[in-house]
């Protein structure tokens, strides 16, 4: 029997019915039990007097082990972090680059995911490979054969931020083995939307910020983080990665080890209770469902809008080659003029990235919203 998709969550978020919001990529709607949490979050610092000293640690324990369930991975590889380009300076700051040798990055990659390397490279003689897709799909054949004896370190995403066009990291976490190169995802695209099996990738490090396909408030994700890097050093250094920071009464008793895991790359005030409980009820949201079933009901809405929007002469790249919950709609007459600024007037919100739409729906998406799509660019291709 074939597995059902999950009927739409329109009704658990405050989205009037006249907004056709197609845009998960750019920035989630918070569910309405997650503006709840951080409301909840928010008295913590209203009425201090109830936030105890144990509550600097719970709260973060909490995120912790959720985004590791969302992950699949062991929340002792779990760091807390305000941002994917902290993630990665963490990342580059722990990894070795020798004169010479390559970073390996995509063409038009996300600068997040960028910039540190090109940081790292300029300080240490390397140069960072920025990989050209050869053709409209084979992202993974160019990566794989960008990638040998002078790479020190592969920085990638699962999927294209512009086009969704898919990665396969397995395959990429084997060619960096076999020549002894690290390797550094990007997940803010694709996790908590893609499954991704992490044991089979074996990445170094793995960021995902919580405000796109985590479904979770803007300034807070998580960095995976190897065990083997777990002696590494971190980005700044505040007392509560500091080993027994719980007894408040000896914080003066200067440490010099760290909490256990990955705990010690945390961000300095990562108590933030408004952060830290939107961000798990937007993980428990997630996993209310399962990955598997969000990205198998995404597809399914993606594949209806692309079958529509074949009739009205656009294209796109099938699933497989694009991840389940991207589609890229591709204009062989080119983007018309003024086409999001029509859209955004009928209410249709979508991304233009280069010469693709890209259309983003999640689980508050409905078929009224598809409907409203396709006859707003109906009306702009007449």
């Amino acid at each position: 029997m074939a597995e059902t998709v999950i009927a739409s969550q329109a009704h658990r978020f405050s989205i009037p019915e006249s907004v056709h919001y197609l845009n998960c990529a750019y920035m989630a709607p918070l569910a309405d039990t997650v503006s709840a949490a951080m409301v909840e979050g928010a008295g913590l610092k209203k009425h201090p007097w109830g936030f105890r000293p144990a509550d600097f640690f719970t709260l973060s324990e909490d995120f912790r082990s959720a985004a590791a369930e969302v992950a699949g991975v062991s929340a002792e590889c779990v760091a807390i972090v305000p941002s994917v380009s902290y993630a990665l300076a963490t990342a580059a700051a722990n990894l070795p680059l020798a004169r010479g040798e390559h970073i390996v990055t995509l063409a038009d990659q996300f600068p997040s995911n960028v910039y540190a390397w090109r940081e790292l490279a300029a300080r240490e003689g390397g140069e960072v490979v920025a990989v050209e897709r050869p053709s409209q799909d084979d992202w993974t054949g160019a990566v794989l054969e960008a990638i040998d004896e002078r790479t020190a370190i592969a920085a990638l995403p699962h999927n294209h931020w512009a086009d969704g066009r898919v990665v396969d990291l397995v395959a990429v976490g084997e060619r960096c083995r076999a020549v002894g190169a690290a390797l550094v995802l990007d997940l803010t695209q694709s996790l908590g939307a893609a499954p991704l099996d992490l044991a089979a990738v074996r990445p170094d490090f793995a960021v995902a910020a919580c405000y796109k396909w985590m479904m979770g408030p803007y300034g807070i994700g998580m960095l995976y983080v190897d065990s083997r890097h777990h002696g590494g050093t971190p980005l700044e250094h505040n007392w509560i990665n500091r080993a027994g920071s719980e007894d408040f009464a000896r914080l003066v008793d200067y440490r010099e080890d760290f909490q256990p895991g990955a705990r010690r790359f945390d961000m300095g005030e990562k108590s933030n209770p408004p952060l830290l409980m939107g961000a798990s009820a937007a993980c428990a949201f997630l996993l209310e469902f399962g990955v598997d079933a969000i990205a198998r009901t995404m597809a399914a809405r993606t594949q209806a809008i692309a079958d529509a929007a074949d009739g009205l002469g656009l294209t796109s790249a099938p699933i497989g080659t694009r991840a389940p919950h991207f589609l890229a709609l591709e204009f062989p007459g080119g983007v018309p003029e003024g086409l999001t600024e029509r859209l955004a007037a009928a209410q249709v919100h979508v991304s233009l990235r280069g010469s693709s739409l890209r259309v983003t729906p999640h689980l508050y998406n409905t078929d009224a919203d598809t409907d409203a799509l396709i006859a707003t660019l109906g009306s702009c291709l007449a």
